[in-house]
């Protein structure tokens, strides 16, 4: 009897054990309670703070967590000697205060991808081509435990002879632990951006005639309601936006949206 009772206690216990595993089968779902590591690293991944250290203009050095990466890097690679080397970078569109061949080739990445769209592609030369990856408009990608999803950016109306036309560059969206960055490339205050969902923090460009005036931009951030915005990009043709205006028109229609002002012109 008592080897009875013994057999059946192993049998019982062996069950528990296959019930409880941690490894799924294919199409199984994990039990609950053995998802608490998962959970704990989820955390952890939600508390990452994301800092923006303006370099210049449209080029940024954001630290994400652990992750590093540099956004638009123009300016001779000698504006980076400080800071830490990125995971990736990220390149909006051709024109030169986007896109610097030089700058790219002296930050010596090494094997950190650099993340372009097609047009930025076809510009840059050889030496770098093996760094590149390409995505084109609505594209996903992970990388370095990020999703990055590729917006389109351009004018209204739209026209073939427009400084941005659709389709060419991206704007950016990257993803990790339930926390969203948009950046926004240059871009007017388009449907693609207002359609946005659940951005924790985003870099809107306005600058004339380029890209669009404080209060279009401010609408359109309103529209799609990030946690924080940093306006970026604003020298134009008549000199610096005026970024205190576009404060003012967010926080009188939202007390939810937290405008920062960082000096993106430290040379003005």
């Amino acid at each position: 009897m008592k080897k009875l009772i013994l057999s059946l206690f192993t049998i019982s216990a062996l069950m528990a054990c296959k019930n409880n595993k941690s490894e799924a089968e294919p199409g199984e779902m994990i039990p609950a309670e053995d998802t608490a590591g998962s959970n704990e690293e989820m955390s952890m991944a939600e508390d990452a703070s994301i800092n923006i250290e303006p370099i210049s203009h449209a080029t940024a050095v954001i630290n994400w967590g652990d992750a590093v990466f540099y956004t638009d890097p123009v300016g001779g690679a000698e504006l980076f000697a400080e800071m830490d080397k990125p995971d990736f970078v990220l390149v909006t569109d051709i024109h030169g205060d986007h896109m610097n061949a030089q700058t790219l080739e002296g930050l010596k990445l090494g094997n950190t991808k650099i993340i372009v769209p097609k047009a930025v592609e076809e510009k840059l030369p050889g030496t770098l081509k093996s760094k590149l990856l390409v995505m084109a408009n609505a594209d996903q990608m992970e990388i370095e435990g990020f999703t990055i999803e590729a917006i389109p950016m351009y004018n209204l109306p739209e026209a073939e002879d427009a400084m941005h036309v659709k389709g060419r560059g991206n704007g950016y969206v990257l993803e990790k632990g339930g926390k969203r960055l948009y950046i926004s490339g240059d871009t007017e205050d388009i449907p693609e951006m207002r359609n946005l969902k659940n951005i924790d923090a985003a870099l809107v460009c306005m600058n004339l005639p380029y890209t669009m005036p404080v209060d279009q931009a401010a609408e359109g951030v309103l529209a799609f309601a990030p946690k924080k915005v940093y306006p970026y990009h604003y020298r134009g043709q008549d000199g610096l936006a005026d970024v205190e205006k576009f404060k003012s028109l967010v926080e009188e229609k939202s007390d939810s949206i937290e405008v920062v002002l960082l000096d993106w012109y430290p040379e003005m």
